[in-house]
């Protein structure tokens, strides 16, 4: 049983508030790797919550192995997103406050092995040209990087 799993048990779905990890994982052209993930049906970033022990640059590097099959290379801190935007409730009704550290990252290759419990397809995106569905707490971590990047340009 996770850490989280053994939460719920606790807690049920009343709202939790988890730290965790993503990255915007780009590729040569600067195209951001989104998957469309199991639990909702929406696009977001990998990553996912800590495990008790690690740090959060381990849980980035974990999740996006687990979820996608793919080893990073360098971590950048972008920033860390928080507050009510951050809340998320899912299909079961778990309900949580997201306090996520989001790295910028280079895959060191592209051979996708998908878990199919955590995402549905992957897919490389234009920064400008991201899907509709993102799930709501990647909407404010990707407005953030797009305004970085156009700063840069």
């Amino acid at each position: 049983m996770s850490y989280i799993s053994e939460l719920r048990a606790v807690v049920g779905t009343r709202p939790l508030i988890l730290p965790g990890a993503a990255a915007i994982v780009l590729n040569s052209d600067g195209h951001v790797l989104l998957l469309q993930r199991a639990d909702t049906g929406g696009w977001g970033l990998p990553g996912g919550f800590m495990e008790p022990g690690e740090s959060l640059e381990e849980t980035v590097r974990r999740e996006v192995m687990e979820e996608v099959g793919l080893e990073l290379d360098d971590l950048t801190l972008m920033s860390v997103f928080s507050g009510a935007d951050q809340y998320f409730r899912y299909p079961n009704g778990d309900q949580v406050f997201n306090v996520t550290t989001v790295y910028t990252a280079k895959a060191r290759g592209w051979n996708f092995r998908l878990d199919p419990e955590e995402a549905t397809t992957v897919q490389l995106f234009p920064v400008d040209d991201l899907p509709n569905d993102l799930i709501a707490p990647e909407v404010p971590i990707l407005e953030h990087y797009m305004r970085i990047v156009k700063n840069l340009l």
